[in-house]
């Protein structure tokens, strides 16, 4: 049976890098927040910050809290029927309890974890989507306060420390991938 490996962390911890290396040792990929840009594109609505926060915000509105994860649970059907997957951009508690309610004992959560002045720091100087250390402080309030983002790093099946090196970072996911797969 086919692993989903769910990738959690607060803002700059490193969860694309993440699943980037996990993409690349062979596992489908999926990023809920593509929702946020389909839906963009159906209104013709510029990608920009603020109309992606506005339709993350309105989706929550209607949909409730878990909406990514029930948009998202006809492609993941798919891709874990055809091979190990990764996900990305999961965030809030209900989302987590879907996922799980609907693939049980498949699903895997990993949470990395860094210092919060190092996702600070990286968050200032990443190419796409830097933000102000100001602006970071502000975004990790609202997630922990608005979309339950704590939840699933808090319950997570695993954590990886991700204050070291790029190369310290990819062996301790292969570690940890290692590991899993021997336990089956």
């Amino acid at each position: 049976m086919n692993k989903i490996i769910v990738v959690v962390g607060m803002c700059g911890v490193g969860k694309s890098v993440a699943c980037d290396y996990i993409e690349k040792m062979g596992y489908k990929r999926i990023y809920f927040g593509a929702i946020t840009f389909e839906k963009l594109q159906e209104e013709g609505l510029e990608v920009t910050p603020e109309n992606e926060r506005m339709m993350r915000e309105r989706l929550r509105r209607d949909g409730g809290m878990g909406v990514f994860a029930t948009l998202n649970l006809p492609k993941l059907e798919k891709l874990v029927a055809e091979a190990n997957v990764v996900v990305e951009s999961l965030y809030s508690w209900d989302e987590l309890k879907i996922v799980e309610e609907k693939f049980g004992s498949q699903v895997i959560t990993i949470a990395i974890v860094a210092d919060k002045e190092l996702r600070y720091k990286r968050l200032e100087s990443r190419v796409e989507r830097p933000l102000k250390k100001e602006e970071a402080i502000r975004r990790d309030i609202t997630e922990i306060e608005n979309i339950a983002k704590a939840g699933p790093i808090a319950y997570a099946d695993y954590y990886i420390d991700n204050n070291g090196t790029i190369d310290e970072f990819h062996q301790k996911i292969s570690d940890l991938l290692e590991n899993l797969c021997k336990d089956e």
